[in-house]
C-alpha cells in the first residue's frame, strides 16, 4: 500500500451497497444492507461490537458513526454532518442535518429528528414522533412512514446513478415519472401496516 492506510477496512463487505464514495472511511465490524449508500467523507469506526446499517439506508456527507453497537434500520436517511454514537435508530427514520444522537438512545420507527437536535444518553423516542431541541424532546406525533421511505428511496436511486457515474438523476424525466408510482406503493404499504390512508 506504499505506506498508505486503506480508507475501507478489507474485512468490510461492500458488495450489497448501492454506492460507496471513495472518500468514505470504514473500519471494524460494519455490515451494510442491500442498497445502502455511504456518501462523501462518511466516517464509520466500529472497534467494539457491530455497526449494522439497514437496506436502502443512506449515510450522507460528513456523518460520523462511532463506537460499534450501532444499529440503523432500513429506509433511513442520516443527513449531513450527523454524529451517531452507540445508539439504535429504527426503520423509516429521517435524522436531520447536524443532529447528535448519544449512547443508549433508541429512536422508534417512522420518526423525524429535526436538524440540530441533541438526543442525550439513554433517551427513548417512541415510534411516529417528531423530535427537536437540545436536549431533544417529542414535539408532535405523526407517522412519517411514506415521507421518510420516499426520501430514502430517492437517495437509493441517486446512489445507483452515482455508481454509474451519472450525477443528475433527480433531474431526469424518468426519475420523476417513477416517483409517483413508488409513493403510491408506499401509501398502500402504510394502509396495510398501520390502517391509515396517508401519513397522519
Amino acid at each position: 500500500m506504499n505506506g498508505r492506510v486503506p480508507m475501507i477496512d478489507p474485512g468490510v463487505d461492500l458488495s450489497r451497497a448501492a454506492f460507496v464514495h471513495p472518500t468514505a472511511c470504514v473500519y471494524g465490524n460494519v455490515e451494510l444492507g442491500e442498497g445502502a449508500s455511504l456518501w462523501p467523507y462518511v466516517s464509520i469506526r466500529s472497534e467494539a461490537g457491530a455497526t449494522v446499517i439497514g437496506a436502502k439506508t443512506n449515510i450522507q456527507d460528513f456523518v460520523m458513526i462511532h463506537g460499534g453497537r450501532v444499529k440503523i434500520g432500513a429506509y433511513c436517511s442520516i443527513t449531513h454532518h450527523c454524529t451517531i454514537h452507540l445508539c439504535e435508530i429504527s426503520d423509516n427514520c429521517l435524522i436531520g442535518i447536524n443532529t447528535t444522537i448519544m449512547d443508549g438512545a433508541v429512536i422508534g420507527d417512522n420518526c423525524i429528528v429535526a436538524g440540530g437536535s441533541f438526543v442525550k444518553e439513554g433517551t427513548v423516542i417512541p415510534a411516529n414522533s417528531i423530535v427537536m431541541g437540545a436536549p431533544a424532546t417529542v414535539r408532535k406525533v405523526r407517522n412519517s412512514y411514506v415521507a421518510n421511505r420516499m426520501n430514502a428511496w430517492m437517495y437509493y436511486r441517486n446512489a445507483l446513478a452515482y455508481a454509474r457515474g451519472e450525477y443528475r438523476e433527480w433531474d431526469s424525466a424518468a426519475f420523476r415519472a417513477e416517483m409517483a408510482g413508488v409513493q403510491a406503493a408506499f401509501e398502500r404499504e402504510l394502509a396495510e401496516r398501520y390502517g391509515v390512508e396517508r401519513d397522519a
